[in-house]
């Protein structure tokens, strides 16, 4: 089992990025927290990891604490929910307010997210119940998103932003009703990205 991994960033395409570890390239996919931290290509990045193991693939997730890994392998003990859902989940919103939805029973913020129909949502709230107090300190969970990465031409982010979203369970014409009227010229598509999600849950 892979725990953890330090290393240089060498690219980052949400929810995609590569590690290298003395000259091994790590393939690994991301909720958008942990895109919201990255340092610069080139720089040495720590995640935390986790891997899932199928019959036809090998998939390694990344996370910036241990909390928000805990919280990724509780959502996928949930009858229905996948390592893709679960990287959703924790891309749509931030822990805090998960864990908000779950206390509230609301649904209805839970089904706007991709992936996320009505009995999904309503097995999320039931079997997460009896969980989310260990995750009550939850903005410990994910940190404050500070827009970081370096900034790229607004043609280049806004692709990158629609093909991340597209990834991320949103059909092309959602992903970019969402981001439709975002000034793209002076975000990085990490910024555009998160605007997009926030949108998406309002």
């Amino acid at each position: 089992m892979i725990a953890r991994l330090r290393g240089k960033l060498v690219e980052k395409q949400p929810p995609v990025l590569v590690v290298d570890v003395q000259g091994v390239g790590y393939e690994i996919e991301a909720p958008m927290s942990v895109f919201y931290e990255l340092p610069e290509i080139g720089g040495e990045v720590t995640l935390r990891t986790h891997l899932a193991v199928r019959e036809d693939a090998q998939v390694l997730f990344g996370f910036l604490s241990e909390a928000e890994r805990r919280l990724f392998r509780a959502l996928i003990r949930v009858s229905g929910v996948g390592p893709k859902l679960a990287l959703a989940l924790l891309s749509g919103m931030r822990a805090e307010d998960f864990v908000r939805c779950v206390e509230a029973r609301d649904t209805a913020t839970l089904t706007r997210l991709p992936g996320v129909g009505k009995k999904t949502a309503e097995r999320l709230v039931m079997e997460m119940a009896d969980r989310i107090g260990e995750f009550g300190g939850a903005a410990a969970v994910t940190p404050a998103p500070t827009g970081g990465g370096a900034g790229t031409g607004a043609d280049d982010a806004s692709g990158e932003a629609l093909s991340a979203l597209v990834a991320l369970g949103y059909k092309p014409a959602e992903a970019q009703r969402l981001l439709a009227d975002i000034d793209t010229s002076a975000h990085s598509s990490e910024t555009l990205i998160r605007e997009a999600l926030r949108r998406a849950v309002r």
